[in-house]
């Protein structure tokens, strides 16, 4: 088998991150996630919280300005260091699963890229997060919106497609129609016929 890099892109409340995880298991290969947050702690010297806060975040355009090329923005060094992390994985030649992180879009370049975007009903995605993190209604459907919002502004800075465009992406699926684990069934056997399984 070559290399594999499956990149999982996704609205928040849409099960991403739980398909991310079980197409980790099945391709028995790393999950870069939370794992990316720890990583960078232990290179810099920061903690995991501190890097969380900032993580996936736009810079404050107000407060951040760039002198010969190096950013004040610790949001943007964050964003670098991931991307370096990732790249330098892919470079490597290791499969492995990542989330997020702008990476349909930062290892396009790589033949064994099969870059996916989870996207799912707002009713369903309303109901999963309503669960997840015990919230009625309105306060998950405006956590959905205020985090979706997060993510776009975040990829938009650091890529020149749209976050969430089909273009980007080989393949754009919705979690609704076949659920999770019918998801994963399918994004599984769809990967397996790309790499001529």
């Amino acid at each position: 088998m070559g290399q594999l890099i499956i990149s999982v892109g996704r609205e928040f409340g849409s099960g991403g991150r739980v398909i991310a995880e079980a197409l980790a298991k099945r391709f028995d290969i790393p999950l870069y996630d939370r794992h990316l947050i720890t990583e960078i702690a232990e290179k810099t010297g920061l903690t995991p919280e501190e890097i969380e806060k900032y993580n996936e975040n736009p810079k404050h355009r107000i407060w951040s300005r760039s002198v010969r090329g190096y950013s004040n923005s610790i949001e943007d060094n964050i964003a670098e260091m991931q991307f370096n992390f990732i790249e330098e994985k892919a470079k490597s030649g290791e499969s492995f699963v990542v989330v997020g992180r702008c990476s349909e879009s930062k290892l396009k370049s790589y033949k064994g890229l099969c870059s996916l975007f989870i996207l799912a009903d707002m009713d369903a995605k309303i109901k999963r997060v309503m669960e997840i993190y015990e919230l009625d209604e309105e306060s998950a459907k405006e956590f959905i919106t205020k985090k979706d919002k997060k993510r776009k502004r975040y990829h938009n800075y650091h890529c020149s497609g749209d976050w969430g465009d089909s273009r980007l992406y080989d393949i754009c699926i919705n979690s609704t129609r076949l659920g999770i684990d019918g998801t994963i069934d399918y994004l599984e056997k769809y990967i397996r016929a790309r790499m001529g399984e």
